[in-house]
């Protein structure tokens, strides 16, 4: 006999918070720390889960409870149970960030489980690509469990459910149980050792695929009757090879592993509250520890598609070039952009610990990833258009080191030294050769300062080829202390790297990619073809000829770049990660 328990101290979920012009209203500057710390506020202490509204109390709860506190000690434990099937996108990241988070801001300890119940579809690199970016992200998984870790005592348990007439052996087909008008089964009142006879041959491999199931006798919150909780399979197992044929859903597994870790807190996203009642029946059904499942909305981007099933396709047509395309806003592919983990993090918590869906606009990511970055990346020069310039009148063979800071702003963080010499290159986009109304760089008529080098040039002449492009410039300097002061200092390399430079736009033209209202004839058909610019023979300072794969740096005036894996050491390669944040004012 179940019972729900409301007790008058309930806590009521957080009302809906609406996003404002795609910014979420979060706790306005608080660290994502702070409000998961307040979240512990709203979510019940330890050991008193029967204080939850929704929680079902059954006449073994209490002391199901005591044993669970015994256990842990009035400790908190979350888990993050992604699928081995495929790479984590940027809304795991919220997930990541709240089970490890609401972990660690309480003094607790968070699992990394991985749910590997269909062997189809696991393979070892997501197990190791979902571990690097859970460590990534900065986070230590307490331990490393695996739902597979539990597949004897998951068969024993659902032996258990047989016997206490809970679950029976059907042979409906998969297509009549899809959908939620499935006709009920005509073996639902099968006796029990029937059903346990039957379920030992499945084990047993005495059934083909299909031909079986193992259904729960009971209805879920959308309606759906007698949910599955296991089916045959003959494919391997990643881990246990051909020791099982029949394996758990995620409808079974996902609460009684919850119970098993003794979980305090079983965080996942809203689309799970459906589940939430099958969550507490099955764990009371078996008379085991049951955790609360709490859930929080989930995090999506505009202008971006994240289901494995749609990357693998924009794969196949060549549009990315894998799962870490800097293009696309999987975890590995944020990583190699550029993004530091801190502003991933920043941007959870920005976005806030929100119970409603929100849906948020890549510009708030790329703007905590340029706060990261303005503190973070050294300053470097780079000209990514070249336009050379001869200073006539210093001797052919003249030679200086000019000081360059890591950080303008603070000096005393570092520097570099570059060359100075006769021949020196610019952006070709910081001379023109008719003025213009409000253009302050380099024309025949109006010098310009050269970043650092303390010198000011004016041009002599304009060399041009035979089709008229201006090819080269040739130039006077003087010392910046002895002219007068230019509208502006533009940056300049000399004796410079060549190295290839990718510059990234948005991958999709509108919004929402998915959306058939938006874009009729799929996501294919929505591809910026401008989402990428490569440029082959960009020119940058020798200062990052020793930099790792992943470093990060400011071109100035240019934007943030980091170091990408295709580099050699013949030539370095460089993703843009975001541009420099727009100033009209020196546009």
């Amino acid at each position: 006999a179940q019972k729900t328990k409301v007790s008058e101290n309930d806590v009521k979920p957080k009302k809906e918070e609406v996003a404002v012009n795609g910014e979420p209203k979060a706790e306005q500057g608080k660290s994502l720390m702070e409000q998961l710390r307040g979240e512990a506020l709203k979510f019940h202490k330890t050991g008193e889960n029967y204080t939850t509204e929704g929680y079902v109390v059954t006449p073994n709860t209490m002391s199901l409870l005591k044993k669970h506190l015994e256990f842990t000690g009035g400790q908190i434990r979350t888990r993050f149970p992604p699928e081995p099937n495929g790479i984590l996108h940027i809304g795991h990241a919220k997930a990541i960030n709240f089970n490890f988070g609401y972990a660690k801001a309480n003094d607790g300890i968070c699992f990394l489980r991985y749910d590997d119940t269909n062997p189809e579809k696991e393979e070892e690199k997501y197990f190791t690509a979902i571990r690097d970016m859970v460590e990534w992200l900065g986070y230590s998984p307490y331990k490393v469990t695996h739902a597979s870790d539990n597949f004897q005592q998951l068969y024993d348990l659902a032996v258990d459910l047989i016997r206490r007439g809970h679950a029976y052996v059907c042979h409906q087909k998969g297509q009549d149980l899809k959908g939620h008008n499935a006709p009920p089964s005509p073996w639902k009142d099968r006796p029990i050792e029937e059903s346990l006879v039957l379920f030992e041959r499945m084990k047993k491999g005495l059934y083909a695929e299909g031909e079986a199931t193992l259904r729960m006798k009971m209805v879920m919150e959308d309606g759906k009757l007698d949910p599955v909780a296991y089916r045959i399979k003959y494919t391997p197992h990643h881990r246990t090879g051909n020791e099982w044929c029949i394996y758990p859903t995620y409808d079974y597994t996902h609460c009684l592993c919850d119970s098993i870790e003794n979980i305090t807190h079983s965080l996942c996203t809203k689309e799970f509250q459906a589940r939430r009642s099958s969550y507490y029946w099955l764990v009371n059904a078996l008379d085991l520890y049951c955790p609360v499942q709490w859930e929080y909305g989930r995090l999506n981007l505009t202008y971006t598609v994240v289901s494995k099933r749609k990357i693998i396709k924009l794969v196949e047509a060549g549009v990315v070039r894998d799962w870490d395309d800097p293009r696309l806003f999987t975890l590995t592919a944020l990583r190699r952009r550029g993004f530091p983990p801190e502003a991933i993090n920043n941007f959870c918590a920005r976005v806030g610990v929100t119970v409603s869906q929100t849906t948020t606009e890549p510009h708030l990511l790329e703007s905590c990833v340029r706060d990261v970055l303005n503190d973070t990346a050294p300053r470097v020069m780079a000209v990514l258009e070249p336009l050379k310039i001869t200073i006539v009148n210093l001797p052919e063979n003249s030679r200086s080191d000019v000081r360059v800071p890591d950080f303008p702003a603070n000096e005393a963080r570092g520097s570099h030294t570059v060359p100075f010499t006769r021949t020196i290159f610019i952006e070709q986009s910081d001379f023109r050769e008719v003025m213009e109304k409000g253009y302050k760089r380099l024309t025949p008529e109006q010098p310009v300062g050269l970043r650092h080098a303390g010198y000011v040039i004016s041009v002599q002449k304009v060399i041009k080829d035979a089709q008229g492009k201006v090819v080269e410039l040739e130039v006077n300097c003087c010392s910046s202390d002895s002219a007068e002061k230019p509208k502006a200092f533009i940056h300049w390399v000399s004796q410079p790297l060549v190295c290839e430079v990718r510059l990234y736009e948005r991958l999709f033209l509108h919004k929402n990619p998915e959306d058939p209202s938006e874009v009729p004839n799929g996501f294919l058909s929505d591809i910026n073809s401008n989402s990428m610019q490569v440029i082959r023979s960009a020119l940058v300072d020798t200062s990052v000829k020793g930099a790792k794969v992943l470093d990060k740096f400011q071109f100035e005036r240019v934007g943030y770049f980091s170091l990408d894996p295709d580099s050699t050491e013949d030539k370095l390669v460089f993703n843009r990660t975001v541009t420099l944040k727009e100033d009209p004012g020196k546009i």
